[in-house]
């Protein structure tokens, strides 16, 4: 018997997947001067618990995990995923303007640092559950972007943290169709 005849397939057809995100603009990324505190509020952003790069891991796992079995939600979770990793540069892009090191680790306002770690993952077993975890993460983002705008007083950092929010949103409601399409 031949090898390829027992070859198993993906047969999920992931080119020309897109970033999933509201069709705006994103405003230019600059800061009005170097704030060491807004940048550690950032990298928490960057890389804490409720973060880009938490978004991205569970993204690209849950995709990872359902390509072979639901094609279509795999495809919408790798373009969400790509606008995660969107956020998560423009993350980066201020920290550094603010005068901010982009190494993973977040830095809390107690004085405490704790690097990034795949700790911060849920992941569960089934899609349901997938989804309902990441409409969650969704919303966890969406609040600490706004306490951290609160907090922030340069309207131009502000300007892209309200931006994000937006394509959160958006991928709270996309989460929220596929849930109830099941």
């Amino acid at each position: 018997m031949d090898k390829k005849e027992n070859a198993l397939v993906n047969n999920c057809d992931f080119m020309g997947i897109r970033p999933i995100m509201m069709d705006l603009p994103y405003p230019a990324v600059q800061v009005r001067g170097k704030n060491p505190v807004y940048a550690n509020l950032l990298s928490i952003d960057y890389c804490g618990a409720v973060s880009e790069m938490s978004a991205i891991t569970q993204y690209i796992n849950n995709e990872n995990r359902l390509s072979c079995g639901n094609c279509p939600v795999a495809r919408t979770l790798l373009g969400i995923a790509m606008a995660e990793m969107m956020h998560l540069q423009k993350l980066g892009e201020l920290i550094v303007l603010l005068g901010g090191t982009i190494n993973f680790t977040a830095r809390y306002r107690n004085g405490g640092v704790k690097m990034w770690t795949p700790e911060y993952l849920q992941i569960p077993e089934n899609l349901r559950n997938m989804l309902l975890a990441d409409i969650e993460a969704e919303k966890a983002a969406i609040a600490q972007y706004e306490a951290h705008i609160k907090m922030i007083k340069d309207d131009c950092v502000n300007a892209v943290l309200a931006r994000i929010i937006r394509d959160e949103e958006y991928h709270i409601m996309l989460l929220r169709t596929m849930l109830q399409a099941m």
